[in-house]
């Protein structure tokens, strides 16, 4: 028996899952909540994608031809619609509001003393880490999987050459954006023994990282001193990897590859040192 027990001290993996599944009760068992974070990014779907209304903007100028009006939405957005182009821009906006919250938990369970009661369990440390960072993944890809459909029922236009295979590579990159992000904000409320210090953290950097990226205009009609910040923003690679995939008729493969590359290397890097972090600081 005791032999058994060193072992699974020992197994970094050991209570993930049940970590994993208790943050994810506290989310499908609260249907308002649930409700309220799709009902919000669907209102700026129809509200703000539909009431501001670029391609009519564009196309109602009678001295502009009809055809001379899509060539420049196209060559400004990469495509003629702009309700498409915004809609994309909310499968990061729903990402980066899902997991901005992760590092919430960690502060609210160390002021109702279920930390450490974790803490004095076997369960290693990067586990309970990565359990709030699997749970907010988890979270954020159903919900944006639900925006999506939203937004194919309010008029979103798929590329022509788009196959369900594309799918797969919008969810890996969407999945590693979920990585990145719930680890940074968890690792800047790790010490935190305050909610309202970890709401003051959100609330600096959650619009900021919103707007200077290309969710909902493109980055080449923004400031020199803003590209550069643009430039470096990973919500930036993950929209622009799925709107290439979904939206936009010609495949810039360099550019796909560079946009995979940029945000492996950014989640993988914030998440260790998220990982890294809790073995230092994370504490009863």
């Amino acid at each position: 028996m005791k032999g058994g027990e060193e072992e699974i001290s020992k197994n970094p993996f050991h209570g993930l899952w049940a970590l994993t599944n208790r943050e994810l009760k506290k989310w499908y068992k609260e249907p308002f909540v649930f409700f309220i974070s799709i009902v919000q990014p669907v209102i700026w779907m129809g509200l703000f994608g539909k009431a501001m209304n670029i391609n009519a903007i564009i196309t109602s100028n009678p001295n502009i031809p009809q055809q001379i009006a899509e060539q420049m939405m196209k060559q400004t957005f990469g495509t003629s619609d702009y309700f498409s182009y915004m809609a994309i821009g909310m499968l990061s906006f729903v990402t980066l509001f899902t997991t901005m919250f992760s590092g919430m938990s960690i502060v609210w369970d160390r002021r109702l003393g279920f930390l450490n009661k974790v803490l004095s369990t076997p369960v290693s440390r990067s586990a309970i880490i990565f359990s709030k960072i699997l749970s907010a993944t988890i979270r954020s890809l159903v919900q944006t999987t639900i925006i999506l459909v939203f937004a194919l029922l309010l008029g979103l236009q798929l590329s022509s050459s788009f196959t369900p295979i594309n799918l797969l590579g919008v969810y890996a990159i969407l999945f590693m954006l979920c990585m990145g992000l719930s680890s940074l904000f968890l690792m800047l409320g790790i010490r935190s023994t305050r909610w309202e210090t970890q709401m003051a953290i959100v609330n600096l950097l959650n619009l900021p990282l919103m707007f200077t990226s290309n969710a909902l205009f493109p980055t080449a009609t923004m400031p020199d001193w803003l590209k550069s910040i643009t430039n470096l923003n990973p919500i930036t690679y993950t929209t622009d990897a799925v709107r290439q995939l979904l939206i936009f008729e010609t495949l810039d493969f360099s550019q796909l590859m560079l946009d995979f590359t940029y945000m492996g290397i950014f989640s993988a890097a914030i998440a260790s040192l998220s990982i890294l972090l809790s073995w230092k600081y994370l504490s009863k």
